[in-house]
């Protein structure tokens, strides 16, 4: 007779203690730690694009996080930690973000994408590029983020747009609406003139789509 398990070995009572060997792994230590990462990127975010690179240091990332600073420091141990991997999540939820803009409608895309670049996540990109001019260690990590990105926003927005880029001009006319987009959301830095906002991108919705139409 085969030897029996340490798992299923009758206990002193008679009965056998239960099989664990098919329960799923679970560490509640790493999911706590998980969490209060998760926390940090996105206090640190939110930090960035209301105070802007200077009012945002590792104490107030903590404190609107809900964690010690203790705490902050053994997950990014300096400041600069801290942001680049703000980076790196700004440019994934940016990409999440993009990779959900419909592509039912041309018009209402447009409104979509230019959307994308006067909201928070843009405005705390902006910040970074702005710290990133005057943070050596910062520089070069932003600068390949946002190529990376500006090369998927532009493929996302062919691909949302029906645009057919073996067509003259038409390469270039979703990279102006792209450009166009960041030109408001710069704007949005100093004012919110939402009214205004929405006009401009209404006209550019017709000319893209008119510029994108098959003749």
């Amino acid at each position: 007779m085969a030897a029996l398990t340490a798992q299923n070995q009758p206990k002193p009572d008679g009965t056998s203690k239960p099989d664990r060997s098919d329960r799923p792994d679970r560490n509640p230590k790493q999911d706590r730690s998980r969490a209060t990462r998760q926390r940090l990127l996105e206090a640190a975010v939110s930090c960035l694009a209301e105070h802007g690179w200077a009012g945002s240091t590792v104490s107030v990332v903590a404190e609107r996080a809900g964690v010690s600073r203790g705490a902050a420091q053994h997950h990014f141990p300096t400041r600069e930690d801290l942001f680049t991997a703000a980076v790196e999540y700004v440019a994934e939820e940016r990409s999440q973000a993009l990779r959900a803009v419909p592509t039912d409608d041309r018009e209402e895309a447009v409104a979509a994408l230019v959307g994308l670049y006067t909201g928070p996540l843009f405005r705390a990109a902006l910040h970074l590029w702005v710290a990133a001019s005057g943070e050596e260690q910062l520089r070069e990590r932003v600068t390949e983020l946002e190529a990376r990105v500006g090369r998927e926003s532009h493929r996302i927005a062919v691909e949302v747009l029906g645009a057919d880029e073996s067509r003259p001009g038409v390469r270039e006319t979703v990279q102006g609406l792209l450009d166009m987009a960041r030109g408001l959301g710069l704007a949005t830095l100093l004012t919110d003139d939402r009214a205004r906002r929405e006009r401009v991108v209404s006209q550019w919705a017709r000319l893209v789509n008119e510029a994108l139409s098959e003749d």
